[in-house]
């Protein structure tokens, strides 16, 4: 009997790393230098980091995946071998490989590989034939719960194996950012910027207004949605029960683009979401408290993906997140009291007052929450606000050091919680 789904979270940088651990992750995927699928963001690790971050994840029982999915040409050969190389010294589990000669080097190095969903996996002999170089196969966003299942079925009747002689894992998208291109491959932004999306450079065109205008006559096309490129964000949580019974291995959550906070929230509800689901607790009333919270973090909207069977996809109708909560910076750590517990900050933007709700975002202990209580102001003792210039002193039960950064939550201006439409019975049951 197979164990419980291994839930894989993103980290882009050390705050999201912890956010993934506190949200109770099982594995961390990231990216190293510039030879993943978000090569363009800020946040991806550095060659240097891989001792800490093997270190880390065995220190709290977790699994390490590093993502070298894009192309490679043969200006990349160099650092991608630099990468698998310390990926074997510094004991990362695994590498996520869409280029053969990523699971070429990764076989000379003896680090397991997983096929990424880059490589488009879409049916059983296509997991017969990387069953040579991978334990794991990343499937193709595009198919249905009943071809997964097909998949799986496959794999146990026709005891297909990987290198390490076990059958080969199933790894699925749960939750994330979706892409109008099949499996992210999309030309769109080399053409207009010369920014390869499959080499992790995409500007994200799909994201904007668009017109359509007949180039014949000029006329042009009303639209019932401006954002005609633009998916809704893929969430499982509805239908998780299914998705688990499909008899996949691994559920992944998108995001190594996106804030620690974002991070931690999903990381917690897919957490408890699975645990429900294994001890028979899971019910309607917890999923609709899970789709709230995760309303409050990053979101474009929320829909069932393909995985649900539906031919074209569903639009979100704004460029940026649907969030229902944003954070607002309000300054740093200054100190930490261990034995009264009270945590020092210094105000460097925006005021902060008693009843406030905040954050604190640290590479150390990730993302913490709390209401402010009672504080205490410079040396004027207990006041109600602090502003600008001043130290502001509360309650907080995780030390706080100067690299920490200090938020204040707030509702968004306009925005509304997204309807779930998502409905978990569109499709035939098996």
């Amino acid at each position: 009997m197979k164990g419980k789904v291994e839930l894989m979270a993103p980290a882009g940088n050390f705050e999201s790393l912890m956010a993934a651990i506190q949200g109770g992750a099982d594995s961390v995927y990231f990216g190293i230098e510039q030879l993943n699928m978000r090569a363009r963001a800020t946040m991806n690790f550095t060659l240097e980091d891989l001792p800490e971050i093997a270190r880390i994840c065995k220190e709290n029982g977790i699994k390490s995946y590093i993502t070298l999915n894009t192309i490679i040409y043969d200006h990349d050969i160099t650092l991608m071998r630099n990468i698998v190389e310390e990926a074997a010294r510094s004991g990362i589990d695994a590498v996520i490989a869409a280029d053969h000669a990523v699971m070429q080097i990764a076989k000379k190095n003896k680090v397991a590989v997983h096929i990424s969903t880059q490589a488009n996996v879409t049916n059983s002999e296509t997991v017969e034939f990387y069953s040579s170089f991978a334990d794991v196969m990343v499937l193709s966003r595009e198919l249905s719960l009943q071809q997964m299942k097909n998949i799986c079925n496959t794999i146990e009747k026709e005891n297909i194996t990987g290198p390490s002689g076990n059958l080969v894992k199933i790894e699925v998208f749960a939750h994330g950012a979706l892409c109008m291109a099949v499996s992210g491959k999309c030309y769109l932004s080399l053409h207009t910027t010369n920014a390869s999306a499959n080499r992790g450079a995409c500007v994200q065109n799909c994201r904007r207004k668009y017109k359509v205008v007949d180039i014949e006559d000029g006329h042009e096309l009303e639209l019932d949605n401006e954002y005609i490129m633009s998916p809704k964000d893929l969430c499982t949580l509805p239908f998780i029960d299914r998705l688990i019974e499909t008899g996949i291995s691994i559920l992944k959550l998108e995001g190594r683009g996106r804030a620690p906070e974002y991070v931690k929230t999903v990381t917690t509800c897919y957490r408890e979401a699975i645990d429900s689901y294994y001890n028979g607790t899971l019910n309607q009333e917890k999923t609709a408290d899970w789709m709230a919270r995760m309303d409050e973090v990053y979101n474009r909207g929320f829909w069932g993906g393909y995985y649900l069977g539906q031919e074209l996809g569903e639009w979100t109708d704004a460029s940026g997140s649907k969030a229902t909560t944003k954070k607002i910076y309000i300054g740093k750590g200054n100190n930490y009291f261990s034995k009264s517990g009270i945590a020092e900050f210094l105000i460097e933007a925006y005021g902060v007052s008693k009843g406030d709700r905040v954050m604190v975002i640290s590479n150390k202990s990730g993302v913490t929450e709390t209401v402010i209580t009672s504080m205490h102001v410079n040396e004027e003792g207990e006041k109600d606000t602090a502003v600008k210039g001043d130290y502001c002193a509360f309650p907080l039960d995780v030390p706080v050091r100067t690299s920490d950064k200090l938020y204040k939550i707030v509702e968004s201006e306009n925005a509304a919680p997204a309807v779930n439409t998502i409905n978990p019975n569109a499709i035939a049951s098996w």
